[in-house]
């Protein structure tokens, strides 16, 4: 038996990188998973790579209609909804001087106000059967990092959500946390090699060269967290944050 046996996860920006990680490790411990991306070809074809039910949604999660949309469609699919893990994101990095207005809304609407709108939407089921379980991403940006004023300033922002919802929530039986990710080999990171013109190679051992493991994370990483924040194992922990970094942040 698996760990999420009987239990329908939901999961932002999961066609690919930390997001299909975690939808892997899911519905390998039994979930039913339902990929939530921009692209819905990309949402399908990832669900399709995974072992159990699964279903692809497209859906902008800045967008209430769009979010209302998919969590309808999951719980008609699916036949409902236990887990909601808010992995959406994109980055718009640039030094504060040449950051423009479309560069902070962007992040600040995919981020926040998507994790705002999905978990605004789940919390309705979550409360009525008085259980679920709700993990944000944030990441050690949220500490500060040049040339992601926005960036870091949406996943601090994510953890003072969590907080929130674990105050709000904790009384109906959910659970409400967040993992911030340290450097995580992604296309997303080996993108900004590519804007920072580094080879890929090179940029991550650059990486792991700065944290006491000396290697970079992975999906898989981030993905075994999430299943332990997401299980029953969990239900005494809400409202908190877990830095899977490597010790990035050490000293």
């Amino acid at each position: 038996m698996g760990r999420f046996d009987g239990r329908v996860a939901v999961i932002t920006g999961a066609a690919r990188g930390i997001g299909f990680g975690t939808a892997k490790r899911f519905s390998e411990e039994g979930a039913a998973i339902a990929i939530i991306d921009l692209d819905e070809a990309a949402a399908s074809e990832a669900a399709g790579k995974l072992d159990t039910k699964a279903i692809g949604i497209g859906c902008d999660v800045s967008n209430a209609e769009s979010v209302d949309a998919a969590i309808a469609r999951v719980v008609e699919e699916l036949g409902g909804i236990h887990i909601l893990v808010n992995n959406a994101g994109i980055t718009r990095d640039n030094l504060l001087f040449k950051m423009t207005e479309d560069d902070w809304d962007l992040v600040m609407n995919v981020h926040l106000k998507g994790a705002f709108l999905m978990t605004r939407a789940a919390q309705k089921h979550f409360v009525e059967q008085k259980y679920g379980k709700i993990l944000n991403l944030s990441s050690v940006s949220a500490l500060g990092n040049r040339g992601q004023a926005n960036y870091s300033a949406a996943k601090m922002g994510v953890q003072g959500f969590t907080r929130t919802l674990g105050i709000e929530l904790g009384p109906y039986g959910i659970n409400a946390n967040a993992i911030a990710p340290g450097f995580i080999a992604t296309e997303m990171t080996d993108a900004t090699a590519a804007r920072l013109k580094m080879g890929v190679e090179e940029f991550r051992k650059l990486n792991a060269d700065a944290n006491p493991v000396r290697r970079v994370g992975y999906p898989e990483d981030i993905a075994a967290a999430a299943a332990f924040l997401c299980s029953d194992e969990a239900s005494y922990i809400t409202g908190q944050t877990l830095y899977v970094d490597g010790g990035s942040k050490l000293g």
